[in-house]
């Protein structure tokens, strides 16, 4: 039989916050594998098969799917590709989400025990595997107590059915409440936060950050690239370069204030001879509290980019040139 195992890398791996788990600097978003019908910019399995062997190559060893993405194909993919390219199941670490409406069904979305203890028996079927390292709630859900969710994803732990519970972008005051919620009765706490943050967007250092950095909480930031924004997809006036660009409605939460930072990371990038998606990424790492950006790659240019960002290292005058022209945001993304 063909072996499709491949060797790793030596990609430095890092603590999830305080936890024991340990994962690779860089997060493949494997968002961007499933349908195309979907999204139009999403790859289907024999397309993202070369994205996960290269990830693999480097060394990278986190992967961050969801049930959401192409309505549970995206879990599909990913758990085949990683049991193609990894010799044990112990050898990666898998992270979905649960939240997103799966269907029409009432309680097919959401945050409720109904909900959370149907999406994880699914996800591990599509996922293929009997548990996941971090289950993650993908937005806070304002109509189902906090106490609900919280035991809900506790006795998913303590069924064997992920490792770890993560959180995903809301409020401070949210986060902050989950966690008390969850000390207060002897429950499982979240291991991580994955948030909106990237260089035209950092409202998650007014309050967010400093939470996870005081209570040793994970941070692996979603849209490290601001959709492809801070890599020149779009342009001023609202010019978009790719497909992706012209399909991602979340890619508009950016407008032409931001380009001064845009145009900032492009001069830093083109002094040091590298692409602005490195120099973009080379930020994120060289923050204290950030453990792991989730990129996305739709192109193997794309992951390159972000297997070589680990390596390059920014000094103080290039980090004060990048953050100088920021403008403060509403808040974006919750």
């Amino acid at each position: 039989m063909e072996s499709h195992r491949v060797s790793f890398s030596d990609m430095q791996q890092v603590r999830l916050g305080r936890t024991g788990l340990q994962v690779s600097e860089i997060c493949l978003g494997m968002m961007s594998y499933g349908s195309p019908t979907w999204r139009d910019w999403v790859l289907d399995e024999e397309a993202a098969d070369p994205f996960v062997r290269r990830a693999v190559e480097a060394g990278i060893t986190f992967f961050d799917t969801a049930d959401v993405y192409s309505l549970g194909e995206s879990e599909r993919v990913t758990g085949r590709l990683l049991a193609k390219y990894f010799p044990r199941r112990e050898d990666y670490v898998l992270a979905t989400k649960v939240h997103g409406r799966m269907s029409d069904s009432a309680n097919d979305g959401g945050l409720s025990r109904k909900h959370i203890l149907a999406g994880i028996d699914n996800s591990l079927r599509r996922l293929g595997t009997d548990h996941v390292d971090l289950y993650q709630i993908h937005r806070w859900d304002p109509l189902t107590p906090i106490e609900e969710t919280m035991e809900a994803l506790h006795d998913v732990v303590r069924a064997g059915k992920a490792r770890y519970i993560g959180a995903s972008s809301m409020y401070a005051w949210q986060f902050s409440k989950a966690q008390y919620t969850a000390r207060a009765n002897g429950w499982t706490v979240f291991a991580s936060m994955q948030d909106h943050y990237n260089l035209v967007y950092r409202e998650e250092e007014r309050e967010m950050l400093p939470l996870c950095a005081d209570q040793g909480v994970g941070v692996i930031p979603w849209s490290p690239l601001a959709r492809g924004v801070l890599a020149g997809n779009r342009g001023r006036g609202g010019e978009r370069r790719t497909t992706r660009a012209n399909s991602d409605a979340f890619g508009d939460m950016y407008t032409d204030d931001d380009f001064a930072v845009v145009d900032a990371n492009a001069s830093v990038a083109a002094a040091l001879g590298v692409s602005p998606a490195q120099t973009a990424l080379a930020w994120l790492l060289s923050r204290p509290v950030v453990t792991a950006p989730i990129v996305g790659a739709t192109k193997l240019s794309h992951l390159e980019d972000a297997i070589a960002a680990t390596g390059l290292s920014l000094d103080e005058r290039q980090i004060a040139e990048l953050e100088a022209s920021y403008v403060p945001h509403p808040v974006l993304g919750h």
